[in-house]
Order: structure tokens, then C-alpha cells, then sequence
């Protein structure tokens, strides 16, 4: 019924020309027995029954009932969280606990979560056609506004799961993406990002190319005319040239600044690794600074730089970047090239750990793998595990490597500083 956008049917079954039974189901406000929906007793049309009239009030009565509990939050979205996976499900598990992370990094109230294993991704709707059906209802019993998937959607996907529901579909890039858009507070950072959606956004114009986007022929044109999509097209390509050309020109100011640097001989930090590992908290302590710091995937977008003196009067710039996921969006990759090209310029890398995440080691192998993408495994890189505060002393036993801190008390860094010194003093011989 959901899917016909009905709250009740009824069906009238005919046996030799004449009426047989009355069927008759409608939605529930909840769920009974896992179902939300609920089937009546077949009766003859001719047999005293309920009124209509007054089933469809008692109905309407209690989802009207349920209805302001849900528009408590008004103004924000309530999604249902969506994971198709073909492999174990622990890892489909874990993916979707950080794609809850960042829903709510997004200010996204999650209302359901559903994860399917599948042999293999249904090539039109990602999760098999029935799941997408019972999703359906479960956002009609939940009152959500939004399908979010975790996995990546091909534009034909998103048609043809919007072409099965109202709601909005997005996937974890989209989701990335809008984060990062809402975060970034310098100039190049919103430059950047609006290129990085720009070049996200073009693929999926290419499947609304029908006969209805031709709107642009002229009078006494040869041909049917250039199509709206062809013109939208157009100006997206023509934006995203115009993006790259302002962010060469700020590409070539960084490069000064890294230059100017050079010239004094001050050694320069980066503080890298997965997103809310500590980085910006980590910073904060070293250098008394006061930058955002918070308990959110992606609280830091804009790189900051911050002078950093030893005991021993040794002076340097440490500077904080943004954090890496698993499933990096490759054009969001690629629009801060610019950005992570400070990390080149590194005389050493402060991998910082999140300790207390119980897929530290994925997260450790993710940051790993990008670096050696960047062309970056040429720069010393010393690991610091973080939050060693919320950990047992059978985790912190397991570390055989690196520097066991918590960013938050500055004492636990006085182990920290000289392993530092040590390894900008050896770099520097």
C-alpha cells in the first residue's frame, strides 16, 4: 500500500458475477509482530460491519497521536540509514557506526539503520527490490525525510530508487561533501569543496537527458536546439575552470609562504590521521591556541599553523590538517590537493591514533595507505597514540611503537616533546 502512496485498501473479490468477500488492510502507526500494516477479517459487503468512516478516524486519530513526538526537531532531517554489503558483517557494522558518526556531524537525526548482505549489489537499486519496499514503510512508521547509503550510488541508482519513493536519497560522498561544505571557513576551503561537488554533481546530469530538457531552441534554429542539460552542462564546466584558476592562483600564495619559511630554516610538523582521532585537541595543548575542537568526524576542514618552542629554545611550525575517512571521495581528494601538498613540506608527521576507537587498527591502516597514495612514506612519521585515558592498561600494552599521550592532559606530553626534538635534530644532520 505504501508503495501505491495508500493508507488503506480494500478489494472486493467476485465469485460467478456476484460479490463474494470484502478484504481489507491499512497502515499502522507502529509496529505489530514486525509489520506495519495490519489485514482485517474478510467479510461480506452485505454483513453488519464497522463503519468506514469511522475506522479511517481512529486511524488518522493515532497517527496524529504519534505525529508531534516527531516535530519536536523541526527543520531537521531523520534519516534511515542504509548499508549493502557483500562481505563479513562486522565490517558492514562498523562502516555504518561511522556513517551514523557522520550523520550526526551533519546535524542528521537518525531514526533506523538497516544493513543487508547480499551476494552480490542489485545493479538498479544497490539493496534487493523487497528491502527497498519495507524501507519504504519503515520511513512511513518513523516519520523520516531521508534515505542515506553508505555505499556510493551511480546516478542510474539514485533514478531508480527515487523513481519507488518521495523521499530524498543521498550517499556517504554526497554526505562528505555537504559536511565539508558547512565547515569550511577559508576562502580555498570553499573553493575547493564547491569544485569537489561541482565535479560530483556533472555525472548526474547525464540521466536526465530526455526529450522535456529540450526547452532552449530558438525560431528558425537548425536542429532541436540546445538541450538544458547541454547548458547546464556548460556551466558547470565552465564554473569548474574558473574554480581551478582561482585556486592556482591561491596554490601559488601557499607556495610562497612555504617558500618564506624555508628561508628562515624553521622546521615544520603536520599533524595528520583519521578524522577526530585528537589533531586539533593535540594542537591546542601544544601551543596554548584555541582552535575548534570537537568530538565530530570532520570539526576541522581549514589547515592552521601554529609556532611550536622546545625547552631547548628550538622553534617550529606545527600545523593541523584535515582528517582522514575510509572511502575518501576521490574528487574531494583531488580538490584538496592543494592543501595536503603543506604535508610535502613536512620535516616530520605526527600520526595521531584514537586509542580508544575499537577499529583503531583499520583507522591506523586507512591514514597509512593514503599517505603512501600522496607520495608521502619518504617523510619520518611518528605515531601518537591518543585518549590513552579511556583505555585499559591491557591496550596500552599492546603498543610497541610510538608515544602513548592523552591530548587533553598536558602532563602525558612531556614524553612526547623530546622523541619530537630527537627526530627534527636527526633529520637536520
Amino acid at each position: 500500500m505504501a508503495c501505491l502512496r495508500l493508507d488503506l485498501m480494500s478489494v472486493l473479490t467476485i465469485t460467478d458475477g456476484y460479490p463474494d468477500l470484502l478484504h481489507t488492510a491499512h497502515l499502522l502507526p507502529g509496529k505489530v509482530e514486525d509489520r506495519d500494516w495490519q489485514q482485517l477479517t474478510p467479510v461480506h459487503p452485505a454483513a453488519p460491519q464497522q463503519s468506514c468512516i469511522e475506522l479511517i478516524e481512529s486511524i488518522e486519530e493515532e497517527f496524529a497521536r504519534l505525529r508531534p513526538i516527531r516535530a519536536v526537531d523541526k527543520g531537521i532531517d531523520r534519516a534511515i540509514l542504509i548499508s549493502v554489503s557483500t562481505g563479513a558483517r562486522h565490517v558492514a557494522e562498523d562502516s555504518m557506526l561511522e556513517l551514523a558518526e557522520l550523520a550526526r556531524a551533519a546535524n542528521v537525526q537518525v531514526v533506523e539503520q538497516v544493513v543487508q548482505r547480499r551476494r552480490k549489489m542489485h545493479p538498479r537499486f544497490i539493496l534487493g527490490r523487497g528491502k527497498l519496499m519495507d524501507i519504504v514503510l519503515m520511513s512511513l512508521r518513523t516519520g523520516a525525510n531521508l534515505l542515506l547509503f553508505d555505499q556510493e550510488l551511480t546516478p542510474s541508482q539514485i533514478r531508480s530508487v527515487t523513481n519507488h519513493t518521495d523521499l530524498r536519497v543521498i550517499d556517504r560522498t554526497q554526505l562528505i561533501l555537504d559536511i565539508f561544505a558547512s565547515r569550511a571557513l577559508s576562502r580555498e576551503g570553499k573553493l575547493q569543496i564547491e569544485m569537489a561537488q561541482l565535479k560530483y554533481l556533472l555525472p548526474m546530469l547525464s540521466t536526465r537527458d530526455d526529450a522535456l530538457s529540450r526547452l532552449t531552441g530558438g525560431i528558425g534554429a537548425r536542429g532541436p536546439g540546445e538541450t538544458k542539460l547541454e547548458i547546464d552542462r556548460r556551466r558547470i564546466n565552465d564554473r569548474i575552470a574558473r574554480l581551478a584558476k582561482e585556486l592556482k592562483g591561491v596554490a601559488r600564495q601557499r607556495y610562497h609562504r612555504r617558500t618564506r619559511r624555508r628561508k628562515h630554516d624553521v622546521p615544520v610538523i603536520s599533524l595528520v590521521g583519521y578524522t577526530n582521532a585528537g589533531k586539533s585537541t593535540l594542537l591546542n595543548t601544544l601551543t596554548k591556541s584555541e582552535i575548534l575542537a570537537e568530538d565530530m568526524l570532520f570539526a576541522t576542514l581549514d589547515p592552521t599553523s601554529r609556532r611550536l618552542r622546545f625547552p631547548t629554545d628550538l622553534e617550529v611550525i606545527i600545523t593541523d590538517t584535515v582528517g582522514f575517512i575510509r572511502h575518501l571521495p576521490a574528487e574531494l581528494l583531488k580538490a584538496f590537493a592543494s592543501t595536503l601538498e603543506e604535508l610535502i613540506e613536512a620535516d616530520l608527521l605526527l600520526h595521531v591514533i584514537d586509542l580508544s576507537n575499537p577499529a583503531w587498527r583499520e583507522q591506523v591502516k586507512v591514514v597509512d595507505d593514503l599517505l603512501r597514495d600522496l607520495d608521502l612514506g619518504m617523510i619520518p612519521c611518528l605515531r601518537v597514540y591518543n585518549k590513552i585515558d579511556k583505555v585499559t592498561s591491557d591496550v596500552r600494552g599492546q603498543i610497541d611503537d610510538g608515544v602513548c599521550i592523552s591530548a587533553v592532559d598536558k602532563d602525558t606530553l612531556q614524553a612526547l616533546l623530546p622523541v619530537i626534538e630527537d627526530q627534527l635534530l636527526a633529520r637536520q644532520r
